[in-house]
């Protein structure tokens, strides 16, 4: 896998918030790569809880993702819930459309639309669910160029998302959540830090 990803899409469904938190802790404050989060949750969800768990956890900023908001590097954006996210060149865009393996935000749309618009400095990441969502858009991620990564399903609350990810792109990256955020941290590197 090369350096220098500007981009990290990570999609998380069942048991995601505990390990999208380790994730976040373990990047560092410089960490050079913006990343983009869709987590199912219910439409009822609390509009800020998860990105305030999230932010508690992490050394980077984390906000709620609004839409033709600017990717910025160093910057973690949390789809809002019962809106897909989508990455286009340099910004982001949220949909009320019909939601996507029963989910809205859906992992494919928020995955396929980080390829299209990032192909080769993109890298695609797939954590804990209990449906397929995700494996589609991390095969598109891999198509055009990009990197995947996938939480070992033996240590995910629920492994039939990773699995599902893993039947689509065999030659994925497979990692255990404490490894996550440092191999991370090696494909998308600091940022340097003025003198």
């Amino acid at each position: 896998m090369k350096r220098g990803h500007d981009l990290v899409a990570i999609g998380a469904s069942w048991g995601g918030l505990d390990v999208l938190r380790r994730i976040m802790a373990s990047l560092p404050a410089e960490f050079a790569g913006a990343v983009v989060i869709a987590q199912h949750r219910s439409a009822g969800s609390h509009r800020t809880a998860f990105r305030d768990l999230l932010g508690a956890a992490a050394r980077l900023r984390v906000r709620e993702a609004g839409d033709k908001d600017e990717i910025r590097p160093g910057t973690v954006y949390v789809a809002p819930p019962d809106y897909h996210l989508l990455v286009d060149p340099g910004r982001m865009s949220l949909s009320t459309d019909a939601p996507v393996s029963y989910a809205r935000p859906s992992i494919d749309v928020l995955l396929e639309s980080a390829a299209e618009s990032y192909r080769d400095r993109c890298v695609g990441v797939v954590l804990t669910g209990a449906n397929s969502d995700g494996a589609r858009g991390l095969a598109r991620i891999v198509e055009l160029g990009g990197a995947a990564i996938v939480q070992d399903p033996g240590e995910a609350s629920r492994g039939e998302m990773p699995r599902a990810a893993l039947d689509a792109v065999p030659a994925a990256r497979v990692a255990k959540a404490s490894e996550i955020g440092p191999l991370l941290t090696e494909l998308c590197g600091v940022a340097k830090v003025p003198a």
